[in-house]
């Protein structure tokens, strides 16, 4: 066993995306308002630097979010880590002012969070990954105060413990593919595009397709129509075509912080509601000026009549199968429409992500874990997940939280008060207060209850 193995911190943060990330600085920031009272922290990330969607950060795209939702602002708009204080620093604040534009572009938002990150590099491990979450050895779990993590280098290494008063999962999303399609060198997943893309000798691609109908499947289809004059590009579309998101002033209080509320202490017709009304504020749908972009192309090539681009509406892929060098794609049209096969030198699959699934990395720690009568984590209203024995631990989730706290709980949209309620949680406890108690005078880091916000 390693000779760190007596490791013990408040809070072990498992993954180092943005959602741990803004919780890091949280932290920071509740130790700058208590200095007597620091919470010890340390958060692990199996990558070996930080990257935040690095494959989707293709030339002018743009993010879904209005700037201020940040890391930061909406818990604490004073706070030294937003986008703003980082525009200042990069000597960008006037000018990003003078763009009137209150969506940065996704390259720049990424150097946001890597300037944020740097900051707080002191308590994060890269390549570093967490293979085990587990009680200590003979406790209870009622008399658990720690929890024990094992935990691998990059080269896969063991032995070494860490033991953590608090553990935070965020893990990210896991790309999903469709039913009975794997990777290889010719078939991607969104998640790796520009790596796979700058792999590959463009002149090779002279018919690629692009299957979905979201917001990378459409960024994707207008990114390889630029870069690729030569080929002809296909967009594989279930829908009739794609969908704009509504991000209309009054759906977007579905990303209100107040709005985790409504949903959590909701009925189950409210949640519902929830997601009957409002899903096409997110979920497979596609800004209206990228739609307006592939429409534009696709109108001006008829006025040329050339057919490069071309789409293939009410339509899913069934199987692929390599022939040769290129990759041959069946698809058919509608549950019980034609069925043919076409040849493309790539496919690439923006078919979106499943949910963060904690349970083969929780272990035996899994049964103390209550669930719902759909198999579904209980989790309380600080994120913490709901255990038979009430553990004097915790165990936060950043992200699997859909069916407890509604459409935003793994977007950026709520993430710094997100974090800072886990913060305050975190807290609360350590000083002996159920979470929601009031916070001595002095006491900083708290979020608010409610507030008003915009977009995704």
């Amino acid at each position: 066993m390693s000779d760190r193995a007596h490791e013990i911190y408040d809070v072990v943060g498992i993954g180092f995306g943005p959602s741990n990330l803004s919780l890091a600085i949280a932290l920071e920031e509740h130790r700058a308002g208590d200095p007597g009272n620091g919470i010890s922290a340390l958060f692990l990330e199996r990558q070996r630097s930080f990257g935040w969607h690095r494959n989707m950060l293709l030339p002018s795209a743009t993010m879904q979010i209005s700037f201020l939702k940040d890391l930061a602002t909406f818990r604490n708009p004073t706070s030294s880590f937003s986008f703003v204080a980082y525009l200042h620093e990069a000597g960008r604040l006037p000018q990003f002012v003078n763009n009137q534009d209150f969506f940065p572009t996704r390259q720049e938002f990424h150097q946001y969070l890597e300037w944020a990150q740097a900051r707080v590099a002191d308590r994060v491990e890269y390549g570093t990954e967490v293979t085990s979450v587990r009680l200590p050895t003979g406790a209870a779990p009622e008399s658990a105060d720690r929890l024990r993590l094992e935990v691998a280098d990059s080269t896969g290494r063991t032995g070494r413990v860490i033991e953590a008063r608090n553990v935070v999962i965020s893990t990210g999303l896991v790309p999903s593919m469709p039913d009975g399609v794997e990777r290889d060198e010719r078939v991607w997943h969104s998640s790796e595009f520009l790596d796979r893309y700058r792999g590959t000798d463009p002149a090779e691609l002279r018919r690629v397709a692009v299957v979905g109908a979201g917001q990378s499947a459409a960024e994707i289809t207008r990114f390889l129509y630029d870069e690729l004059p030569h080929a002809q590009v296909w967009s594989v579309i279930p829908s009739y075509g794609y969908v704009a998101a509504d991000d209309t002033p009054f759906a977007n209080q579905i990303f209100d912080p107040g709005a985790v509320d409504d949903y959590y202490f909701g009925s189950e017709q409210t949640r519902g509601a929830f997601w009957r009304y409002h899903r096409n504020t997110n979920y497979s749908v596609v800004d209206d000026e990228v739609i307006r972009d592939l429409y534009r192309r696709a109108y001006d090539e008829d006025v040329r009549g050339e057919n490069r681009l071309r789409f293939l509406n009410l339509t899913r892929v069934t199987g692929v199968k390599r022939a040769g060098a290129e990759t041959r794609v069946t698809l058919q049209a509608g549950p019980e429409g034609e069925i043919r096969e076409l040849d493309f030198d790539a496919l690439v699959c923006a078919t979106g992500y499943a949910a963060m699934e904690p349970t083969g990395l929780l272990g035996d720690l899994d049964r103390h874990c209550l669930r719902d009568e759909s198999g579904r984590y209980q989790v309380a209203r600080d994120y913490r997940i709901a255990t038979a024995s009430a553990m004097r631990c915790g165990l936060y989730l950043q992200g699997g939280t859909e069916h407890t706290h509604g459409l935003t709980s793994s977007l950026l949209s709520n993430i710094a008060v997100r974090s800072g309620e886990i913060a305050d949680s975190i807290a609360a406890r350590r000083a002996g207060r159920e979470p929601g108690e009031a916070v001595p005078a002095g006491a900083a880091g708290a979020a608010p209850g409610r507030g008003k916000g915009a977009s995704r």
